[in-house]
């Protein structure tokens, strides 16, 4: 089975330095035509959180529904700043799981499995101990709640190769290409890292005018086959 996968931190729907424009961040998902993609601040941060993703236009836009889980409040999209799109038709199996994270500041992943892929969606700590502590405990879980298909995709917060991602050594990581700062890319701090047994297809990123605008990152994308039973 193939699957296009995707990575995407909207900003708060912000671009670079406002307004509010989150159509302009739908648009850039359309684009990717992906079949998941794992979203990174879709709320925003303070007081209730509420959604500065409106669902309402996710559908309409995108074609994508979000996943169902119990969200950070009332009126959040995501938890921790986090959610998972997908096809309406992969929802309808999809098991959600929040992993809350170690570090400085309050964290946490989004485990989905679909299929036989358990997809884990991360928006790592600004911290690299964080970081080491967090990748730490979302492999101890993974190999807990996988079946052997594990793919990690998100905003890593690390822009170096030789140093933090000590604890992905079971994995194979790839960094498509700079994604940030979205207006003139130079850090590749978006990543996936994917099981062996997962065949890896292509990666990219998302890099055009739009999306050079509608937020500081630019999303990243992997085309995946799964291995047969």
């Amino acid at each position: 089975m193939k699957l296009r996968i995707a990575s995407y931190n909207l900003h708060k729907g912000r671009g670079m330095t406002g307004p509010h424009a989150p159509e302009r961040n739908l648009q850039v998902i359309a684009e990717l035509r992906p079949d998941i993609i794992t979203l990174q601040e879709v709320d925003f941060r303070f007081g209730a959180r509420p959604e500065a993703l409106p669902r309402a236009l996710i559908a309409e836009m995108t074609g994508l529904v979000p996943i169902q889980m119990r969200t950070t409040g009332e009126t959040s999209l995501g938890w921790h700043g986090q959610s998972v799109l997908m096809r309406a038709d992969l929802a309808e199996q999809a098991v959600t799981r929040r992993l809350p994270l170690p570090g400085i500041e309050p964290r946490g992943a989004l485990a989905v499995r679909v299929h036989d892929l358990t997809l884990i969606g991360v928006h790592l700590g600004l911290a690299r101990s964080s970081r080491r502590a967090q990748l730490a405990r979302l492999v101890a879980k993974a190999s807990r709640l996988a079946g052997g298909s594990v793919m990690l995709m998100g905003d890593f917060n690390e822009w170096r190769d030789d140093r933090g991602l000590e604890s992905l050594e079971t994995l194979r990581v790839i960094a498509p290409g700079p994604s940030y700062p979205a207006p003139m890319p130079r850090l590749r701090l978006d990543r996936i890292a994917v099981s062996h047994c997962v065949e890896v297809l292509a990666t990219g990123v998302g890099d055009t005018p739009l999306a050079r605008q509608a937020s500081d990152h630019l999303p990243i994308w992997a085309e995946i086959r799964l291995p047969r039973d």
